[in-house]
């Protein structure tokens, strides 16, 4: 397998403030830990690009681009709401992010690389059509998936989002939307509310949305229990295309925002579960885009162990 790895040393210019959870050294650790891996040099390169601000505007209102770029340009302390943080070069990071993953769009459907990820910021699956929220200014992985449908015309296109906090944004994005496939398993009760089991889709839409709520103290048997029961016979019957994973590591044990208990082998046996479905009916091709993971050690050994796992991912 060729797996693609994106990088930009612009994604640390974004600064939530001081003592803010989503900070740079989030990726100058996990950066760091990977480059001292013998296989490290295995990754093809990618770099991201500006996204254009159509693309933008293909999820989020024109009003909150206005906002963002407003707030940045003032250098206001944070747009919308307080855990937003942002500083003056915050939305330029934020358009490198989504270009970051319209990057990895194109060169795996265009089968430059099997598989991708992406350690970019600020995350993106809490960002709505007009709000940021969330540590989230725009929705990186939903715009990717708009991308998909209207740039490489894809019309089955699964998200899978292992974040510990539900993807409140994408879901609605996506929710009467059949072509595109919102799972998401999530720490319950948890920030930000959203992402009930009874959640499942409005109008077309309806079924193409699956909550799994995961409680505090759950671990890696429980997360791969959910998955082969409930995910994967869910996600067999979509058949996706391509497969976009919101690749949040913060429901490990060792981070400071969340109380279940994953560990990195549970990040490898989700990675290789999933991976597994993505070679029966995706030709193998999966886009990963990092969200959340506060603790920094445990951030960069998820890492790690997610990376490693899409090398040795099986070919579709």
């Amino acid at each position: 397998m060729v797996t693609g790895f994106l990088y930009d040393e612009r994604f640390l210019d974004h600064d939530a403030g001081a003592r803010h959870p989503e900070r740079r050294e989030r990726l100058t650790s996990s950066m760091a830990h990977l480059r001292a891996q013998a296989w490290f040099e295995e990754l093809h390169m990618l770099a991201p690009r500006t996204a254009d601000e159509s693309w933008i505007e293909s999820v989020h209102s024109s009003d909150l681009i206005t906002r963002a770029r407003s707030a940045c340009e003032q250098e206001l302390p944070y747009l919308d709401v307080m855990d937003v943080g942002v500083s003056r070069d915050s939305f330029d990071v934020a358009l490198l992010a989504v270009g970051g993953a319209q990057t990895l769009a194109d060169k795996v459907v265009t089968g430059e690389v099997d598989n991708a990820f992406a350690l970019c910021r600020p995350p993106g699956h809490h960002a709505e059509h007009n709000q940021a929220l969330g540590f989230c200014l725009f929705n990186n992985v939903a715009i990717a998936a708009r991308y998909l449908q209207k740039q490489h015309g894809l019309d089955k296109i699964l998200i899978l989002d292992w974040d510990v906090h539900h993807g409140n944004g994408t879901q609605h994005a996506f929710e009467a939307d059949p072509a595109v496939h919102y799972t998401s398993l999530h720490q319950w009760p948890l920030y930000p509310g959203t992402g009930r089991a009874d959640e499942r889709g409005i109008e077309a839409g309806r079924g193409a949305t699956l909550n799994c709520l995961m409680a505090p103290g759950q671990g890696d048997d429980d997360y791969r229990r959910v998955i082969e029961e409930q995910v994967l016979p869910e996600l067999d019957r979509f058949a996706p295309q391509v497969m976009l994973i919101s690749a949040g590591f913060d429901a490990h044990q060792a981070d400071p925002l969340s109380a279940t208990r994953v560990t990195e082998t549970g990040y490898l046996e989700m990675t290789r579960l999933v991976t597994a479905l993505a070679a029966q009916h995706a030709g193998g091709r999966v886009l990963s885009l990092l969200e959340g993971g506060y603790d920094l050690d445990a951030l960069a050994a998820s890492v790690q162990i997610h990376v490693e796992s899409l090398l040795d991912a099986p070919a579709g």
